[in-house]
């Protein structure tokens, strides 16, 4: 008897890229209408700019409270709930008839939006490990940053034949599919236990978490690295439109040069996974990273124009996409139990860099000094980040091996305390 997943790793990985999707995608689908907005209300480019930063700090933190939830009650409720918050923020958006309530529907929107990377990740956890799971996590990553890019060209496309408020449309069409896909597609992968279901076990969870030196510093490499992407969907749309004078459509098609650039480096990181390992991939990735920092920084001593600008932006994505398998999977390693709320603070941490870093830059007032310093700072201390867990990586102990490879429990001949692990849901015995 041979133990198996009860999803296949191309069903995982298909389900964790469409749940993570959701985020991103709504996020960015919407900044080309950011100049729309500020006009149709008569308001200014600072307030609209809230309805970027209300969403991620909804994104941001509700994770905290996804994540664990999911752990207690199970992957697909929790999923189905929060995605009909979402949808319920797309509706609010629709038809809100003063800035101030289209900031509270961004926000319930981020907040809904936020369970598909805790979850995505989470079940990545509960069913593969090491090299399969850093494949896995390479789609998810493309996707995941493939979302912010690739959705302006939508927005830009639908805001020039519709009108914006036909993006919240969109955007609750998108959250009716998520909801259907998972109903009808993802198998619960852990055992719902409501007696966990208190403040001292969460905060429990988050403490075994934050304690794991793992945990932190692969953690502080995805902040870095990722959030990138979402601090520059703050910086982009105003550098490019109003400095560069870009109209919303053309600004649509210049991020493709961000999504081609990760879109090909991915592809490539796909075939040296399985050559090399996901891990010999991280060094030179963060040494493109670096790179692209450089090029960014520069804006500070020459005029930006259009390949000044998105030359180093696609330079930092082709990096992002040799880091982000190997980085995931060793953050989420450490965790069984607990994988939603490992998930959940690691979205946390990424989506908070990139939050932080955009309302620091709505201080600073000028948009393109703004990205030219704190881009470079990200990309730093992803580096600094990576330094430190490869001197604690050796010295902690094994990362547990998740159920669906624990076939050792299953297969016949001698059992040790090594190999004795019960069997969970995430398990099917098949001939």
């Amino acid at each position: 008897m041979t133990p198996r997943p009860i999803m296949s790793e191309r069903r995982v990985s298909l389900l964790g890229a469409m749940l993570v999707a959701i985020g991103p995608v709504s996020m960015a689908l919407y900044t080309p209408a950011m100049t729309d907005i500020v006009t149709a209300f008569g308001s200014t480019q600072a307030v609209v700019k809230m309805t970027l930063t209300l969403y991620f700090g909804g994104f941001a933190f509700a994770q905290l409270l996804a994540g664990p939830l999911s752990d207690v009650l199970g992957r697909r409720p929790v999923t189905i709930a929060f995605m009909l918050l979402y949808c319920a923020g797309s509706l609010l958006a629709l038809f809100a008839p003063t800035v101030g309530v289209l900031i509270f529907a961004r926000f319930i929107q981020g907040a809904g939006a936020s369970v598909g990377v805790a979850t995505s990740r989470a079940l990545v956890r509960d069913l593969f490990t090491r090299d399969q799971s850093s494949r896995i996590m390479n789609l998810i990553g493309i996707v995941l940053a493939l979302g912010p890019a690739f959705a302006p060209t939508l927005g830009g496309l639908v805001l020039w034949v519709f009108g914006w408020r036909a993006l919240f449309v969109t955007m609750l069409l998108l959250g009716i599919g998520v909801i259907a896909v998972v109903y009808f597609a993802m198998s619960e992968t852990v055992i719902a236990d409501r007696r966990r279901l208190n403040v001292r076990a969460l905060a429990g969870s988050y403490r075994d978490v934050l304690s794991n030196g793992h945990f932190l510093t692969a953690t502080g490499v995805i902040a870095g690295a990722l959030g990138a992407i979402y601090a520059q969907a703050t910086f982009l749309p105003f550098i490019l439109m109003n400095g560069l004078g870009l109209s919303p459509q053309q600004f649509g098609l210049a991020m493709l040069a961000q999504s081609g650039s990760f879109f090909a480096a991915s592809l490539a990181v796909r075939s040296l996974i399985i050559r090399v390992g996901a891990d010999r991939l991280v060094a030179p990735g963060l040494a493109t990273i670096l790179l692209g920092s450089l090029g960014t920084a520069s804006l500070l001593l020459w005029p930006p124009s259009f390949a000044h600008v998105m030359v180093p932006v696609a330079i930092y994505a082709c990096g992002i996409a040799f880091v982000m398998p190997a980085m995931s999977t060793a953050a989420l390693a450490p965790f069984t139990r607990t994988a939603g709320a490992a998930a959940a603070l690691m979205g946390f941490f990424q989506m908070g860099a990139g939050l932080l870093m955009g309302s620091l830059g709505a201080l600073v007032g000028d948009t393109l000094v703004a990205m030219a310093v704190f881009i470079p700072m990200m990309g730093l201390g992803a580096c600094l980040s990576y330094l430190l867990h490869l001197r604690i990586r050796d010295d902690g102990p094994a990362a547990p091996v998740p159920a669906a490879q624990s076939c050792a429990a299953a297969a016949p001949g001698p059992r040790t305390a090594r190999t004795v692990i019960a069997p969970t849901p995430a398990m099917k015995n098949v001939p």
